[in-house]
């Protein structure tokens, strides 16, 4: 079944590639490909990573209308824009070290994740006590930057929209190979523990029952995601809804519980949607709006149907 379902989208994936690569291309062909192929490298890891992370935070929480950004990740994300600007005025903000301002981002927000798993996450029960706590946390960043926002002088205001929704267009290439390394091998530890989450999937009471540590497995699962989640956020910006997108198609197209085929799938689904969209909007489009808020805003539409539809696990 496997490859039944992981062949067609790894085909989908490479015509969509490949015309990315080579629709309308003109000039010095090494230069072209060497360029675009940097921002689909940026497409496809920021993809697989969404995907990934939001199928395993799916199975933990035993929830399919949630995504990581639930705990906060995209408020702290525009939390740490918005007091840059705030406290080094826009210049100063924009003169700062990509690779160390990348590093300081991831690490912010994995440290925030590290503090809500270990204050909120003791025991039977707490995956949505700490669900309830990101979304809580996540309100009074929201309520802090709106009131930085206020303070601050308009101009510069101007510059910390731009961090509102992702940015796949302007990717440093000196962050995207660490963030290729750091995402690849929280990809491969959690595609290692595919049978794992196959147990989580049956819940709490199953998995202790079948030998489980469901508690810890459950803290060193969401250290993966929370991982993926922050670096690539701090890589291109936040993306909320698109994960949600991505796992109910692929919760729809594979039909099986299986995490083997689960988490390369989405990833393989997740690829396409993005390079495709990318493609279309700056090859037929011009560039006129952001591919980001056309997916943000489908996505929403699916967590909307979630929502008013009774989920099935």
């Amino acid at each position: 079944m496997a490859t039944r379902l992981l062949l067609p989208a790894l085909l989908a994936y490479l015509v969509a590639a490949a015309l990315f690569l080579t629709w309308g291309a003109r000039g010095d062909w090494g230069f072209v490909l060497a360029f675009r192929g940097e921002k689909l490298a940026a497409l496809t890891l920021v993809a697989a990573a969404v995907a990934i992370s939001t199928i395993v935070f799916q199975t933990i929480t035993a929830n399919r209308i949630l995504t990581p950004s639930i705990m906060g990740f995209d408020a702290l994300y525009l939390l740490i824009q918005t007091g840059l600007v705030f406290a080094l005025s826009g210049v100063g903000a924009v003169s700062l070290d990509p690779l160390v301002k990348f590093g300081a981002e991831t690490a912010l927000m994995l440290a925030a994740a590290l503090a809500l798993f270990s204050i909120v996450l003791r025991g039977a029960g707490d995956l949505n006590r700490m669900v309830l706590t990101g979304i809580i946390i996540g309100v009074v960043f929201r309520s802090v930057t709106g009131l930085m926002n206020r303070m601050m002088d308009p101009s510069e205001f101007t510059m910390i929209q731009s961090a509102t929704f992702a940015r796949f267009n302007a990717v440093d290439t000196r962050l995207l190979w660490i963030a290729a390394l750091v995402t690849l091998a929280a990809a491969a530890a959690l595609m290692a523990r595919a049978r794992e989450l196959d147990v989580l999937s049956l819940g709490r009471d199953a998995a202790i029952n079948l030998g489980v540590d469901h508690d810890r497995a459950a803290k060193r699962l969401l250290l993966l995601v929370s991982l993926l989640v922050s670096v690539s956020t701090a890589l291109v910006g936040p993306v909320v809804f698109f994960g949600l997108l991505v796992s109910a198609l692929t919760h729809r197209i594979a039909g099986t519980f299986r995490h083997d085929v689960l988490l390369p799938l989405s990833a393989l689904l997740a690829a396409v949607i993005l390079v495709a969209s990318q493609t279309l909007f700056e090859r037929v489009l011009g560039l006129q709006t952001s591919v980001s808020v056309v997916i943000e805003a489908l996505g929403g539409i699916v967590f909307i149907y979630l929502i008013l539809k009774r989920p099935v696990r």
